[in-house]
């Protein structure tokens, strides 16, 4: 609703700048038409045939100008558009609260773990320098271990974007070990990779020289592949015509250079995506939530800052759900470390809360909410996920 909201006074404000434009272009050529109409008539004196004042020409020019009213139109259609621009900020303004320092808590976090994860976003990104100086400035020497591993990732990643595999072979190689024991086939797509490649610039001699001496080892787990990529070589020099041409798309470059990032991550036992960008783009999902928040317990600020737990759910994508959630059929609430998910005898789960209600602070036996089954609080068992 608010996103229409903005819509909506966005194309009111497009359609008026659409309009003003229109008016300004009008006048302008209005203006030009008579400046062009006196110059003609003044060039015109010249002509002994036709005897004319210069003096009346501009005279006539400007009664004609004032007539047209320039400014008066100009500043009419710049009025209506100004009037809708400052309607749209309060739009905006409205919509989208300018100050999130409402939603700020006082949350102490470690600055050396702080340091640690902004130090290897940095890295992960390529942007080394900063890094270097992050690590100087903030007295975290250690940091910079990870530096060596992200510039080999770096380079490889750059390598395979100017088509060249060598060096992700290279470390596919020395990593052969780690690789298997995990189950990728990466080594395999990435002389795919430079197989396709041989066939479009090279022979098929040299094609085939290639497969005999990098994907016979994998054809007793492979064979479906190797397969096919030996019907390849009967369509060398016009792949892109073959029934293999899927082949060619660069699609598979561009999956390869993720499964490097993700297997090198892997090993040096790091998330695939930052956690310094997760957290941000997490931030910014739920901020609006928070600030809405902010807002309604303005008057209860002692109390928003020493809350541990938020009393309103807030929306993430999937993406950001790293662990299982459970919410009490009962009471709706989430469970947490104070109110945790525990097992009934038959089977049923509560929170910890609406069991003691049940029972009445632990006192007498309850019936559980959902079947005939009765139980005591000593026969319930705390559940971890």
């Amino acid at each position: 609703m608010e996103l229409s909201t903005v819509k909506d006074a966005f194309d009111r404000v497009a359609k008026k700048q659409k309009l003003s434009t229109s008016k300004s272009l009008e006048v302008i050529d209005q203006i030009g038409h008579e400046i062009e109409q006196a110059l003609s008539n003044i060039q015109t004196i010249q002509d002994p045939a036709y005897p004319v004042d210069r003096k009346s020409i501009l005279k006539e020019l400007k009664t004609k100008l004032n007539e047209i009213g320039p400014h008066k139109q100009l500043e009419g259609s710049q009025k209506e558009l100004n009037i809708n621009l400052m309607k749209y900020l309060k739009v905006l303004e409205r919509v989208f609260i300018p100050d999130i320092s409402k939603a700020y808590r006082n949350v102490d976090f470690d600055s050396h773990t702080v340091n640690q994860i902004i130090v290897s976003h940095f890295y992960r990104e390529g942007l080394f320098d900063i890094a270097d100086l992050l690590i100087y400035e903030a007295g975290e020497p250690e940091a910079i271990s990870l530096k060596s591993h992200f510039m080999e990732m770096h380079q490889i990643l750059e390598a395979i974007k100017d088509r060249d595999l060598q060096p992700a072979l290279n470390w596919v190689s020395s990593n052969r070990a780690k690789l298997k024991q995990i189950g990728s086939d990466l080594e395999l797509k990435l002389h795919r990779l430079h197989f396709v490649e041989i066939l479009q610039k090279q022979s098929q001699a040299d094609a085939l020289n290639y497969a005999r001496t990098y994907l016979a080892p994998f054809a007793s787990v492979h064979m479906d592949e190797i397969q096919k990529l030996m019907g390849c070589l009967l369509w060398v020099g016009k792949l892109d015509r073959s029934p293999y041409s899927e082949l060619m798309d660069p699609i598979h470059w561009e999956k390869a250079s993720e499964e490097i990032t993700g297997q090198f991550c892997s090993f040096l036992a790091q998330s695939y995506e930052s956690p310094l960008n997760v957290a941000v783009t997490a931030g910014v999902e739920g901020l609006p939530t928070l600030l809405k928040l902010a807002i309604v317990m303005a008057a209860k600020k002692p109390e928003w800052q020493a809350m541990k737990q938020l009393p309103i759910p807030v929306e993430l994508r999937k993406e950001f759900q790293f662990h299982s959630i459970f919410v009490c059929p009962v009471s709706r609430d989430q469970g947490n470390d104070e109110n945790p998910p525990m097992l009934l005898p038959c089977g049923h789960v509560l929170c910890k809360q609406s069991i003691h209600k049940l029972s009445k602070s632990n006192t007498r036996i309850f019936k559980c909410p959902y079947c005939p089954f009765e139980a005591s609080v000593a026969q319930c068992r705390q559940l971890h996920f």
